[in-house]
């Protein structure tokens, strides 16, 4: 009978103890494998700085603009520079070169031959001749046929400054300047004509007739 009582303890204890409820199972946590937050921050603003760098040397240089300068009973100070305004030129080219002379009907012979053109206007106060689209004037005034003091030279554009030098000379002009190389090629002289005129004349290969206006 006693034997038979400690069997069913014996069971009873095993059947409580097959039924108390398991404890509770711990979850492993893994390590999360990858970059840490410190090498993602570190990368991160590397890069910022990088797009910065780049953006700044890409920048024009900026000036600082004085401050204006203002009253207390005055308006802003606007700037005093002046502004810079592109005119068109007053002078075109040159366009006639007056002579006076003593005898007005002499001098227009005397120019006719010289140019080799008639004058397109014939008055008696003044003679103009065309040449190359330029005027040579011829004015009556002078006393005498004294060679003048010459104020400005007109000088008129020859193809062989030599040559025409010469040709002026044997039409009864007097040397006032022989023909010297200014320099670049440039040739230039003057005569006295028969009533005292300083009569120039340039070879410039600078100056093409097709530049003039």
């Amino acid at each position: 009978m006693r034997r038979m009582r400690r069997q069913v303890r014996n069971r009873t204890s095993a059947w409580s103890r097959a039924t108390v409820a398991p404890a509770p199972l711990r979850l492993i946590e893994k390590p999360v494998r990858g970059v840490k937050l410190k090498t993602v921050s570190a990368v991160t603003v590397a890069f910022a700085l990088a797009c910065l760098a780049g953006f700044m040397a890409g920048r024009p240089p900026v000036v600082a603009e004085a401050p204006a300068v203002q009253s207390a009973t005055s308006s802003p100070v606007q700037s005093t520079a002046p502004a810079t305004t592109q005119e068109k030129p007053m002078f075109l080219g040159l366009r006639t070169g007056i002579y006076h002379v003593k005898d007005l009907a002499k001098a227009k012979e005397w120019y006719s031959k010289v140019l080799g053109v008639q004058p397109y206007f014939d008055q008696p106060f003044y003679v103009g001749f065309n040449v190359g689209g330029y005027e040579l004037g011829l004015v009556p005034g002078a006393d005498s046929t004294e060679k003048h003091t010459p104020s400005a030279v007109a000088y008129w554009g020859v193809a062989d400054a030599r040559a025409v030098y010469q040709r002026l000379i044997e039409l009864g002009a007097t040397p006032q300047e022989a023909v010297t190389d200014v320099g670049g090629g440039i040739l230039a002289g003057a005569v006295y004509d028969p009533f005292g005129n300083v009569l120039g004349v340039i070879q410039n290969p600078y100056f093409k007739l097709p530049d003039a206006k």
